[in-house]
């Protein structure tokens, strides 16, 4: 049974990747879908290396300011505070490039991929590249690990201390916007927990901080050592006791787990299968890993309900076909313009709650953006597009290129990118001519619908084999159903 076990390979690299590359398209129908998931779990079991893309001036204003510190507190005059934001900026916009790169390269496909929900469910807006770098180094490390230790991890970091304002929470003055956060959507869920509860657990995290490398910081003379009352629960508790009573809850193991499967299964959720699953992920004591094992060898995922049944975060949509089609960009600096007008720019989410996903993704304006990008690739055309004034929002863009700004505020860029179309080409040689349009659809689709072969035909280059296999893929990645994996 090829064909099917070519798409339920195709689902499968889909959901616990960005896709399948083009060299593992031959592979596709050659292995079982419990082959291919040992592979890529084998593929991401070694640690990841560090992501430093820090700027050497930041780093040596650092060392700088740590030295005099000991001495005396050293304030930076506005030339160097400006120097600064801008340096963080490039930093992060960096990181963005890098992290992006990788989504593409590495064979460490599932790992990468929860990373990148884990990204999207402890959402971090923080414009210091050293606390970002922190944070994304903890969420690679422990994406398929132990749920309890990264949370413990990301409660800890620089980069979610200083977002949800803990640095402000003090005895006798707590601010309970990171005890908040931690219930309503790191753990708990809305609604499973009361507003005591959380005051009671702010007090616990009082005098956690942070220092200017990111280190996390006790500051006992800041802490509350009363008894607290959390979730039923009384003792002097410290912050790290009330995550483990916030792990105790079944519930957090059921919301994490509902999470999962809307964002890796089907955006309706079936409570019986997430019941199992969250049975499982408890008694595991959080272990992911096992979680994930539990949802990707399940018959049941691969059932046709579930397949080409998500929309692609525009991330996955970069990603995937830049996967698909091996490529050379020359202006990275498009990719960026791509996230923000798509709507999903890494390390930079709308609020703490993250991207809500789904069909929130697609708008009118949004899905004619997304069926032009692989013409945009393919060719010179220039993308004009309307861009905020927020800088921040635009991660610095906006005067990245005063030239290339239009009247209005719109930007023109090229992609500018070289494929490199011969092993895509290559993989086509053993189907016959008038069978093309179906195959190269079956590689690209997971819709059962699929896309008119006559209409495919129609409006690719037949002048020649390879012209018409480069033309249409690039029409078929051009459709509404290319949009859903």
């Amino acid at each position: 049974m090829p064909a099917k076990n070519q798409l339920r390979n195709q689902h499968l690299m889909w959901r616990a990747g960005f896709g399948p590359a083009v060299e593992q398209l031959g592979d596709l129908d050659k292995y079982s879908p419990q082959q291919i998931y040992k592979a890529l779990v084998k593929a991401s079991a070694k640690k990841p290396d560090y992501i430093d893309v820090a700027d050497d001036y930041l780093k040596g204003l650092l060392m700088g300011i740590e030295e005099v510190g000991r001495q005396q507190k050293k304030e930076l005059d506005p030339d160097e505070r400006k120097k600064v934001q801008q340096k963080n900026r490039e930093g992060v916009r960096n990181l963005n490039m890098y992290w992006l790169y990788e989504m593409v390269n590495t064979s460490a496909q599932l790992r990468e991929k929860m990373a990148f929900f884990w990204h999207g469910h402890f959402a971090c807006r923080n414009l210091n590249v050293f606390y970002q770098q922190g944070l994304l180094d903890i969420l690679r490390r422990n994406a398929l690990g132990s749920f309890r230790t990264m949370l413990k991890e990301v409660s800890r970091s620089a980069a979610m201390l200083n977002f949800l304002n803990n640095q402000q929470n003090k005895k006798d003055h707590p601010n309970e916007n990171f005890a908040r956060e931690v219930m309503e959507l790191f753990t708990l869920g809305r609604g499973n927990y009361t507003e005591n509860d959380i005051k009671e657990a702010a007090r616990a995290f009082t005098g956690w901080g942070a220092n200017l490398k990111g280190e996390f910081q006790f500051r006992k003379f800041q802490h509350d050592f009363g008894a607290k009352t959390v979730l039923g629960k009384t003792g002097n508790f410290d912050g790290e006791e009330v995550l483990d009573i916030l792990l105790e809850q079944k519930q957090t193991a059921l919301y994490i787990t509902q999470k999962i499967y809307r964002f890796f299964v089907n955006e309706q959720p079936d409570k019986e299968k997430i019941g199992w699953l969250a049975d499982r992920f408890y008694n595991s004591n959080y272990e992911i890993g096992k979680l994930m094992e539990d949802i990707f060898t399940s018959d049941w995922f691969y059932e046709e309900n579930n397949t080409g049944a998500l929309i692609k975060s525009p991330v996955e949509l970069l990603v995937g076909i830049q996967r698909m089609l091996p490529m050379k960009l020359e202006n990275e600096e498009a990719l960026m313009l791509l996230q923000r007008v798509l709507g999903q720019i890494l390390f930079y989410p709308p609020n703490v709650a993250g991207w809500p996903g789904g069909r929130n993704w697609i708008d009118s304006s949004s899905l004619m953006m997304r069926m032009r990008i692989p013409q945009l690739i393919n060719d010179v055309d220039e993308m004009n597009v309307k861009a905020k004034d927020d800088d921040d929002t635009m991660m610095g863009i906006k005067n990245a290129d005063k030239k290339a700004l239009l009247p209005g505020g719109m930007k023109k860029q090229q992609i500018n990118a070289r494929v490199d179309w011969v092993p895509y080409v290559k993989h086509y040689e053993s189907i016959p001519r008038e069978k093309l349009a179906a195959g190269i659809s079956s590689y690209l689709l997971q819709t059962k619908s699929g896309v008119s072969q006559e209409l495919i035909t129609r409006f690719s280059d037949q002048t020649g084999r390879e012209h018409f296999i480069k033309t249409a893929t690039i029409q078929i990645m051009s459709t509404p159903e290319y949009q859903l994996c």
